[in-house]
């Protein structure tokens, strides 16, 4: 090797060294282009030009650098884009920093704004804070600008909200337009100086949600992650948040809805969550009742709003029509008692103090006056709140004219004292004290007949009350009884599998009993706002368990006749069952007429709830995640029907009893319905049918007969419908079939089932002949035989291997069509269908006019 080819090797490797080495700072006469980056020395930020979601605009912004999840924390020209990727930011000589669209423009889109006594030279630097900062001097020590200063829409520990008043530099956040335009919002989030400094959510240049005064009352949110903090000096009021681990990645976002969210990174799945947001509930709106009202969550009805003391609603006509809006005025406002003799205060507690924009801040110091006498000596005072800090020591907010957003709120500890005149407050003492008085009062010849008839009353209760709980305890015995006697019913145990020792002990030894105490706190008491859904015999909520364990709480609803079976069902079989796709049952109660049953609780909710919802929705559900679920059921109906203790034939086998975990692995649910075979018992037969029209096979739905091929044809349902995204009772075209089995029927018979996938599906080549193979499948599993179809392990064989031949599907059951020759003169439709009775199959025809079509559709497809 020559040594010009030394010298040029030598050039390579230095250049690649000094590229790949990431800087975190751009000196005088330096620049950064589109497509580098400056990244800060811990490797937590970088600098650069970004576009923002689907927009093709160009930002100079700052990131968290090396996460999943990109998260803009602070962008430069927010509204000034460049277009296309000739941007560059330059450093000058006289501590400068400019971004031009190009290299040949001549005026600055952004520019840092340095003091003009700055003439030295400065270096820009990104610090692992997030703040970019121009410093001067010989050690480059000296800040003489930094991002903080002008934050976009996110707060970051250590940086500032507020105003200095040294400078007259006001600090505070502003929305982006949306997720694709990073310019200046609609929404800001700013701190307002006053007696006691607030900080607001303003909507233009309107309130829009108003935080605790300061430093009285603190933020809301998980302080566990960071202190927030007050300042209020000679150099300005500031506020900001510092963590408690630095480790952790933390920020406050102002969306462009207006709503502040308080925001943590999640290492485990790298993505934001959120913990903390506000607005959320009506009081949360600043002035949501108007003036001289009390905005309190708790209260639903007639509803939030109600006046202060001494107050009344300014248009009745409206409050009753639940609209707060308009506020509350004095009662007797031309009354000169007011202020005057026998005027006082009373007492509002556990409120969020209202906006102080209207108060004043009195320091107590060594005044032998209280707060009320402070208020008292001023007509125009409204309302006062003692103060203890240890900022200000004891003092006084004393508020003058309206009250604005009072909220009451339970964890804040400050009360509000409110003044009324002479009246008001006669009245307010007389409602205090005004049963003990009327008590003492009345005559006796009105109390003994009271006093009479309330024992009357009381006796009368508790014998109801003894007579039902001995009932109740009579019905919670023979319900326990069921859990600790051996049970001779065919319908859930096999004898030939327990021994006369399992007989003469309890049952369910392993099952856990909870209390109905422990199921209300769980539940909140089976709130609404914790309801997941409604099942055949009652609802089903979402809990809580004192260990913090999450569950899905079944509750027996007391007006269903056949729940108490179900009830019994669904315990003995599926305490007894272990399968990876198989619901968990953690235990049950049964207290006070309850029955209650305790399961795993699944946050996707069932197979329905994705697969039959808007294309959006259920792209969620891609190809491979739906195999995934296909293979799933198929495994756990086979352990139901092969691996099990038992033989069990689930019966009510769809989408809504599938369910979901967190990685969308299905979970078979729901055996109310559930039977055993016995031995070597392949088919029994019931007069009592249950189930779900479209999912019950011919001979169970027609002749009550039911065998593991009735759940076989289920699957088969299922199966067609994950992969069409179609619901089998719900299915309706202009084509001549009337159900999903019958319109794959006609396109497989008319070589067309490609046709048949759901088209939110990206299928490549490989996952088409997957989707195509599953269809077949489906095909074989609901044909009109029983016989015919395959049972769960031949199923499972042809969904897992490519090599296993998939046999060509005959006719399938309930296969609707129009006639092509009318058989009347009036529209006529018909259904056919085939089944097997014991003389063999027989084809059943239904006709239906025109009028009831729509009842032939769901008699046939169903």
């Amino acid at each position: 090797m020559n040594s010009a080819n030394v010298v040029l090797l030598s050039l390579l490797l230095f250049c690649h060294q000094t590229c790949s080495a990431s800087r975190d700072t751009i000196a005088a006469n330096e620049s950064l282009s589109d497509g580098s980056l400056v990244i800060s020395r811990g490797g937590r930020f970088a600098l650069g030009f970004f576009s923002p979601g689907s927009s093709s605009y160009r930002y100079l912004g700052i990131w968290y650098h090396g996460i999943q999840e990109r998260s803009v924390v602070w962008v430069a020209n927010r509204n000034d884009p460049i277009t296309g990727t000739s941007g560059i930011l330059t450093g000058h000589g006289y501590c400068c920093l400019h971004l031009y669209s190009n290299s040949s423009s001549k005026l600055p889109l952004w520019s840092a704004n340095v003091s003009a006594g700055s003439n030295g030279t400065c270096v820009a630097q990104l610090l692992d804070s997030g703040n970019l900062v121009l410093r001067e001097g010989k050690s480059k020590m000296t800040t003489v600008w930094q991002s903080f200063d002008y934050p976009s829409d996110t707060l970051l520990p250590g940086m500032r909200v507020g105003l200095s008043r040294r400078t007259g530099l006001s600090s505070f956040l502003t929305s982006w337009r949306s997720e694709d335009d990073p310019g200046t919002g609609n929404f800001s989030y700013k701190i307002k100086p006053s007696a006691s400094s607030q900080l607001f959510m303003n909507h233009g240049i309107n309130s829009y949600w108003r935080a605790p005064p300061w430093p009285w009352q603190r933020w809301e949110g998980n302080h566990e992650l960071y202190n927030d903090s007050f300042v209020d000096n000679e150099d300005g009021i500031f506020v900001s948040i510092d963590l408690v681990d630095s480790s952790v990645l933390v920020r406050v976002v102002v969306d462009p809805s207006g709503t502040l969210m308080l925001m943590t990174h999640d290492e485990s799945d790298g993505r934001w969550r959120v913990y903390y947001t506000t607005p959320k509930q009506k009081c949360d709106f600043y002035g949501s009742c108007g003036p001289n009202s009390k905005c309190d969550p708790s209260i639903s009805f007639p509803f939030e709003c109600t006046c202060l003391p001494g107050y009344e609603p300014k248009y009745p006509r409206k409050w009753h029509l639940k609209d707060g809006s308009g506020g509350c005025v004095r009662k007797r406002s031309e009354s000169s008692s007011f202020c005057g003799d026998g005027d006082g205060f009373v007492r509002v507690a556990k409120v969020k103090l209202p906006d102080t924009s209207a108060a004043i801040w009195m320091d107590l110091g060594t005044r032998k006056l209280t707060c009320e006498g402070e208020c008292r000596r001023n007509c125009l005072c409204s309302a006062y709140a003692t103060i203890a800090t240890d900022e200000k020591g004891i003092g006084c907010l004393i508020w003058y004219g309206a009250l604005m957003d009072t909220v009451y709120s339970q964890p804040r500890d400050y009360d509000l004292y409110v003044r009324v005149d002479a009246l008001e407050l006669a009245d307010y003492l007389k409602e205090s004290s005004g049963f003990l008085e009327l008590k003492m009062k009345l005559h006796f010849s009105i109390i003994i007949p009271s006093i009479i008839s309330a024992w009357l009353v009381i006796f009368l209760s508790v014998y109801l009350w003894l007579k039902k709980r001995k009932k109740s305890r009579a019905k919670n015995r023979q319900i326990r009884n069921i859990f600790h006697r051996p049970s001779d019913d065919s319908n859930y145990l096999d004898d030939s599998l327990a021994s006369k020792d399992t007989k003469r002990s309890t049952i369910y030894p392993e099952l856990p009993f909870f209390s109905l105490n422990t199921i209300h706190e769980a539940t909140d008491s089976f709130s609404l706002a914790n309801k997941l859904g409604q099942g055949g015999f009652g609802l089903v909520y979402k809990g809580k368990l004192p260990n913090g364990q999450e569950v899905a709480v079944k509750r027996l609803s007391k007006n269903s006749n056949e729940g108490m079976e179900q009830f019994k069902n669904e315990v003995f079989l599926i305490a007894k069952l272990q399968h990876r796709n198989l619901v968990k049952l953690y235990g049950c109660c049964i207290e006070q007429d309850e029955q209650i049953l305790i399961y795993e609780y699944l946050p996707h909710n069932s197979l329905d709830s994705l697969l039959f919802v808007d294309e959006s929705v259920r792209s969620v559900l891609e190809w491979g995640k739906r195999f995934n679920i296909i293979v799933g059921i198929a495994r756990g109906i086979l352990y139901l029907h092969q691996d099990s203790r038992f033989r069990i034939v689930h019966r009510d086998l769809k989408p809504s009893n599938i369910l979901l975990d967190a990685e969308l692995n299905p979970k078979i649910s729901d055996f109310g319905m559930a039977r055993i075979l016995k031995g070597d018992q392949m088919e029994r037969k019931t007069t009592r049918i249950g189930g779900t029209y479209g999912y019950m096979s011919p001979e169970y739905a027609l002749f009550g007969r039911f065998s593991v091929k009735s759940d076989v044809f289920s699957f088969g349902v299922m199966l067609l419908e994950t992969v069409t995204g179609k619901k089998m009772n719900e299915f309706s075209l202009e084509d001549p079939s009337l159900s999903l089995i019958g319109h794959v029927w006609e396109l497989w018979r008319a070589d067309r089932i490609s046709e048949v996938a759901d088209s939110s599906l990206s299928l490549s080549r490989r996952d088409l002949n997957e989707a195509l193979r599953c269809i077949q499948i489906g095909l074989l599993c609901v044909e009109d035989i029983a016989a015919h179809r395959p049972d769960m392990l031949a199923v499972i064989l042809m969904l897992n291997s490519e090599a296993t031949p998939v046999p060509s599907p005959k006719q399938p059951a309930f296969v609707c069509s129009r006639p092509k020759v009318l058989l009347t003169k009036e529209p006529t439709y018909s259904c056919r269908f085939k089944s097997e009775i014991s003389t063999g199959p027989v084809e059943i025809l239904i006709l239906c006019s025109e009028d009831i079509q729509d009842n032939c559709g769901r008699s046939c497809g169903a």
